[in-house]
């Protein structure tokens, strides 16, 4: 992997600042605080995402609400661009997953999900956080963190990472595996199939041998109970067809009785009807004798009549005319007789009037004696001419009223009369008919009741002709067919049901059987299985040992080569050292051994920086198949001196050092920096970090 570049924005003291790198030694150098190692952070940040610390305050810029880093770099011919976002959210700090983007060759690969992101990572680059932080980034202060570890912690902390531990945890969690087998196999040894197991094949067997003579016995008796099947079933066909006679019978019977009852019925309606023409007869009879005396009652009115002077054969409204000529006849003679009787009233007064004085009682002339007795005779004679003709007339009136009495009770009877003898004629018009109506119908119930009397006499006949006693018999065999039939079908339940009783017995028997076989095998397993856990126990702790011997005499070949490199032939060389704890220590001529605590700073330094170089090699290699590629230094000449050139050793040796790739160390030291390829000046004004890239002249 090469790092081509960095970009930050509002990270740390960073504004807006791009970083390039090239291949070799590169050299971030400047004060203190001026922003050096923030582009290292940075670079951690684009890779991983993740903080150093609990929070991402130390990273995003004072008072910024988001911040950004871009990062490009190349590996294994391909180019990538990473970015990743942070961003203020109220009083704390994110990322912001938005930003986040992985391009490999200007496509997109990955984004907004910083799993998939860390997983291409790792893909491509075979690094992953916890290699890059303890191995490739050195970050200040760091260097001898190793070294000042205990022997043990060391230990425990080198064999994380070449990953030897993984053999102690896999040694204790077998264990745990073992204690479960093992308790799995006891409960298998006390398990109640695999202890009764011979008794369950046993009575597997003994239900098999019955199950096979049951077997036997059904199939004798379906056979038998399908005879008796046949059978009944011919009986029941006869006596289906008996039955079905005798239904014909009874039928007949019912038609018997219907007939009967129709014969009955139609007798008592001949006999009804009978009574109801002589009724019918009666009444025409009586009818006619009083149509008869109504018309003698007729003819007599009409002779009365004959004898007032009306015509007799006149319509009622002509007669009731000639009444009304009788009123205005006795109107005419009462106004008369009243004219009458007012001109004798005019004479008497007149009379009286002479008699008092003699003056005529019309003119008021006087009179002599002489035509006063005159006068007074003739009133008195007409007066009593005009009550003669009073008593003729009152005569002739009461003759009239005598005559029109007697003409309108004629005409009144004759009225009545021929209104009743109407009514009557149609009466017995109607009863007439009804005679005849009555005198079919009791025909045509004379008619039915010969034909109801030859049906009656054909069934009575048909009914004769049946034997009932052939039904009685075929009942009583088919009676006794169907016992024996239920009886044999009853057994046959019964066997088949024990049948399949033993069917599931069996089945439950071989399943406890075949269950307890599965167990004694999975108890095998587990035996087998114990011992293979057993022996990979074992091997787990004789090859973590063995392994960790191979990884500290290649680590200690690498840390050599690299001190090698570092000393040069100026000095004599530094042989060192690493027992089974990784602690390295230097041996002199005669072999005996030196703590490095013991050493000078310089040298102290130079072995912290060849044990982590040779270290990073070796993890490298053994976690990703490839060398280590690039190294990220923070300030690796601390305790080392300008006076006795250790400094410019260190940067010498590092330019020199070609087994790394690409190497980017930051340092406050110019002449550190005056070694490197690549010199990257930063600078900060103004709490703002800018960069210079110096251009090298060779």
């Amino acid at each position: 992997m090469n790092i081509e570049a960095v970009e930050l924005e509002n990270i740390r003291s960073h504004v807006k600042t791009r970083v390039t790198f090239g291949k070799g030694f590169n050299c971030l150098v400047g004060g203190l605080g001026c922003g050096k190692s923030s582009i290292l952070y940075a670079i951690d940040f684009a890779l991983f995402g993740e903080p150093l610390g609990k929070s991402y305050e130390y990273l995003l810029r004072e008072g910024a609400t988001s911040g950004k880093v871009t990062l490009y770099f190349s590996h294994n011919g391909k180019r990538y661009k990473l970015v990743r976002g942070l961003r203020r959210v109220g009083k704390g700090i994110s990322q912001n997953f938005d930003d986040l983007r992985l391009y490999q060759d200007g496509s997109l690969i990955a984004s907004t999900k910083s799993d998939a992101v860390e997983e291409q990572i790792k893909a491509i680059t075979g690094l992953d956080k916890e290699i890059f932080r303890e191995i490739i980034w050195v970050r200040q202060e760091h260097l001898k963190e190793l070294l000042n570890m205990t022997p043990r912690e060391r230990q425990r902390r080198l064999d994380e990472l070449f990953g030897l531990s993984d053999y102690e945890i896999a040694w204790s969690n077998l264990a745990a595996y073992q204690k479960e087998y093992e308790g799995e196999k006891r409960a298998y040894e006390k398990d109640s199939d695999i202890v009764g197991l011979q008794s369950l094949s046993t009575e597997y067997h003994r239900l098999v041998e019955e199950l096979s003579l049951l077997e036997i016995d059904i199939q004798k008796l379906s056979k038998k109970l399908e005879e008796t099947r046949k059978t009944l079933e011919e009986v029941d066909r006869e006596l289906k067809k008996l039955e079905s006679l005798r239904e014909s019978i009874e039928e007949l019977k019912r038609k018997e009785a219907q007939i009967q009852a129709s014969l009955v019925s139609v007798e008592d309606s001949s006999a009804t009807l009978a009574e109801k023409i002589d009724g019918k007869k009666i009444a025409i009879e009586n009818l006619k004798q009083r149509i008869k005396n109504i018309q003698i009652q007729l003819e007599e009115n009409r002779r009365r009549l004959k004898e007032t002077g009306i015509v007799e054969d006149l319509p009622i409204e002509k007669l009731r005319n000639y009444l009304l000529s009788f009123d205005e006849q006795i109107a005419s003679l009462k106004a008369e007789q009243e004219a009458l009787l007012q001109s004798i009233n005019t004479n008497q007064r007149r009379v009286a009037s002479l008699s008092s004085e003699s003056k005529c009682p019309v003119c008021l002339q006087p009179l002599d004696g002489t035509y006063k007795n005159n006068l007074m005779k003739k009133l008195s004679d007409e007066n009593e001419e005009k009550k003669r003709t009073i008593s003729q007339l009152q005569m002739e009136i009461a003759e009239l009223q005598q005559i029109k009495e007697k003409a309108a009770t004629a005409i009144s009877n004759i009225q009545i009369l021929s209104s009743k003898l109407e009514e009557l004629q149609k009466l017995l018009e109607e009863e007439s008919k009804g005679l005849d109506s009555l005198l079919k119908e009791f025909d045509k119930n004379q008619k039915r009741d010969n034909q109801v009397r030859s049906q009656l006499m054909k069934v009575r006949a048909e009914i004769k002709g049946f034997d009932i006693s052939e039904l009685e018999k075929t009942k009583i065999r088919r009676d006794s067919i169907f016992r024996e039939y239920y009886s044999l079908d009853s057994e046959l339940r019964a066997k088949k049901s024990r049948k399949e009783d033993i069917m599931r017995r069996i089945d439950d028997l071989k399943v406890r059987i075949d269950n307890a076989q599965k167990k004694l095998e999975r108890m095998k397993k587990l035996e087998r299985t114990m011992e293979i856990i057993s022996s990979i126990r074992e091997a787990y702790r004789s090859i973590q040992p063995k392994m960790r011997s191979e990884f500290v005499k290649v680590l200690g070949n690498f840390v050599q080569q690299v001190l090698d490199s570092l000393v040069g032939d100026e000095k004599g060389p530094i042989n060192v050292a690493i027992d089974e704890e990784y602690t390295p220590y230097v041996v002199n001529e005669s072999g005996a051994r030196r703590e490095v605590s013991n050493l000078s700073g310089g040298e102290r330094t130079l072995i912290a920086f060849a044990y982590r170089l040779g270290l990073g090699q070796l993890i490298m290699q053994s976690k990703t198949g490839h060398s280590l590629s690039f190294l990220l230094l923070d300030e690796p000449t601390e305790s080392l001196g300008q006076e006795d050139g250790s400094i410019n050793r260190l940067a010498d040796v590092i330019s020199r050092f070609k087994a790394v790739e690409q190497i980017i160390a930051v340092t406050h030291s110019e002449v550190f920096a005056e070694k490197a390829e690549h010199v990257i000046k930063v600078e900060k004004e103004d709490n703002q970090s800018r960069v210079i890239i110096e251009e090298k002249i060779t």
